[in-house]
């Protein structure tokens, strides 16, 4: 597997045998189109929400070159077979592959053009509160949370890091929904 998996564990203990899963999911999809950037997959356990009958959710995120994003959510529904977390698991990722077909297919019909994600370097930084601004190359000031982050170590940002991003708008401006940092070092 050569994609940048991250799992987050919400109201769940982390499972190597569900961890496993997940990869095996990965390559399939890499199997479709080698060149996803980065795989962020969200699964949240029945934990307190018993009144929705101890089901799974999982969302899953990838990162395509040139700041292409897919995302699938498979919140509980009324389909009991959610209880199973490699049943709710499979059904993420079969709608992932669908997705990523539909990309791969779109992507064949598309003349080829250059295209360079948005750069720019960290401007601003809230350590404490987990977000900060980039400027953009063009001067716009663009926010963004650790959680855009595809190396997942916001603590070794600095102002100054030379970083590339994707850009949504947001409810108070334009932000960075993921966010490629460059020369990153331990602090």
């Amino acid at each position: 597997m050569q994609t940048d998996l991250q799992i987050v564990w919400e109201e769940l203990e982390p499972s190597d045998f569900v961890k496993a899963r997940i990869e095996r999911e990965v390559s399939h999809l890499e199997k479709i189109f080698d060149r996803i950037t980065s795989c962020k997959v969200f699964i949240q356990g029945p934990g307190h929400r018993h009144h929705q009958g101890g089901l799974y959710a999982v969302r899953v995120r990838l990162v395509l070159p040139h700041g292409k994003e897919l995302v699938v959510a498979r919140n509980p529904t009324a389909d009991q077979s959610h209880q199973d977390a490699y049943v709710a698991i499979r059904d993420a990722f079969e709608a992932m592959r669908r997705q990523l077909k539909e990309y791969v297919d779109l992507r064949r019909d598309e003349p080829k053009q250059q295209f360079t994600q948005p750069h720019g370097v960290i401007d601003r930084l809230f350590e404490d509160k987990g977000y900060g601004f980039i400027r953009a190359d063009d001067g716009r000031e663009i926010y963004f949370h650790r959680n855009a982050l595809i190396s997942d170590d916001f603590a070794a940002l600095r102002v100054g890091t030379e970083v590339d991003f994707s850009e949504e708008a947001g409810e108070q401006g334009p932000q960075a929904s993921t966010v490629r940092a460059y020369g990153l070092s331990k602090r």
